[in-house]
C-alpha cells in the first residue's frame, strides 16, 4: 500500500469502528494511523480494542492529528461539534460527514471558508465489508478527494457518487434498508419455524436466501424480475407464495418504507 491515511472519527460509535475496521481489512491505514474521540468512555474503549487505534475525549486532538476526518455524531451534535473544531481545522484537512439530513450547506455555514467537505450516507453492513454508500462533494472539494472517498467507501462495500438532493432518498433506501431486509429474514424465519423448521435452521436458510438472492442481481447482472421469473414455474410453489406478498401489498410498503425514511431525513436536515 502507499503511506497510510491519518484518518480521524469524531465520534466512536458503531459505525465508525465499523469503517475504521474496513480500512484496515484493505491496507488503506493501520492502527497507528487510527484515532478517534467519544465522549463515552465504552465507545472509547470499544473502538480501541476492535480497531487498535488511539482513542481519545479530546475532539481537537483528532483534528490535529488525522488528514481525513469523519463527523461520525448525530445530526443534533453537529452544529455544537464544528463551533468546537472549526479553530483547528486546517487548509489541507479533508472532512466527511456521515450525520443523516445535515446538508453541505450547513456544514460550510459552520467550517472556515474554503473547507473541503464531503457528505456520506453509508449503512451498518460496512462492519462486513458489504456497505452501501452514497456520497456528495461540496465545491471546494477536489477531483482528488472524490477519488479518496470512493477509494475508503468501497473498502467496506460499494459507493456511488450523486448529487447531494439525493442523498435524502440514499438514507431511506440503503441507510435503512439494512433493517427492512432484516425484518424480512426475521419473518421468514418465522414461517420456516411455523411450518415446522428447528429456529436455527429457519433463520440461517432465511438470511443465506437474501444474500443469495443479492449476489445474483449484483453478480448477474439481470433485472431482478427477469431473476424472479427464472424461479417461478408455471403452477409452481413459488408463484403461490409471490402471490400472498402481492395481496399483502409488499412492494407498496417498501416503497412507502423508503418514502417515509427519505421524508424523515430531508426533516432531519432542516
Amino acid at each position: 500500500m502507499g503511506s497510510p491515511i491519518k484518518i480521524g472519527f469524531l465520534g466512536a460509535g458503531r459505525m465508525a469502528t465499523a469503517l475504521a475496521g474496513g480500512f484496515l481489512r484493505a491496507g488503506l491505514t493501520t492502527p497507528e494511523h487510527l484515532i478517534a474521540s467519544d465522549v463515552s468512555e465504552h465507545a472509547r474503549t470499544t473502538f480501541g480494542n476492535t480497531v487498535r487505534g488511539r482513542a481519545t475525549s479530546s475532539n481537537a486532538e483528532v483534528v490535529q492529528f488525522a488528514e481525513l476526518t469523519f463527523l461520525a455524531v448525530k445530526p443534533d451534535q453537529i452544529a455544537e461539534l464544528l463551533a468546537e473544531i472549526s479553530p483547528v481545522l486546517r487548509p489541507d484537512h479533508l472532512v466527511i460527514s456521515i450525520a443523516a439530513g445535515v446538508t453541505l450547506a450547513r456544514l460550510e455555514s459552520a467550517t472556515p471558508s474554503h473547507t473541503r467537505l464531503v457528505r456520506v450516507m453509508p449503512n451498518t453492513p460496512a462492519l462486513v465489508g458489504a456497505s452501501a454508500s452514497g456520497y456528495a462533494l461540496n465545491k471546494a472539494a477536489t477531483v482528488d478527494d472524490a477519488a479518496r472517498v470512493q477509494q475508503l467507501l468501497s473498502a467496506v462495500g460499494i459507493a456511488f457518487q450523486v448529487k447531494e438532493s439525493q442523498l435524502d432518498a440514499v438514507t431511506g433506501l440503503s441507510g435503512s434498508g439494512p433493517a427492512y431486509a432484516y425484518l424480512m429474514i426475521e419473518a421468514l424465519s418465522d414461517g420456516g419455524v411455523a411450518m415446522g423448521l428447528p429456529r436455527d435452521a429457519a433463520t440461517r436458510l432465511a438470511a443465506q436466501t437474501l444474500l443469495g438472492a443479492a449476489l445474483m442481481v449484483l453478480e448477474t447482472g439481470q433485472h431482478p424480475g427477469a431473476l424472479k421469473d427464472a424461479v417461478t414455474s408455471p403452477g409452481g410453489t413459488t408463484i403461490e407464495g409471490i402471490h400472498e406478498l402481492e395481496k399483502g401489498g409488499l412492494r407498496g410498503t417498501l416503497m412507502n418504507a423508503v418514502r417515509a425514511a427519505t421524508e424523515k431525513s430531508k426533516r432531519l436536515g432542516q
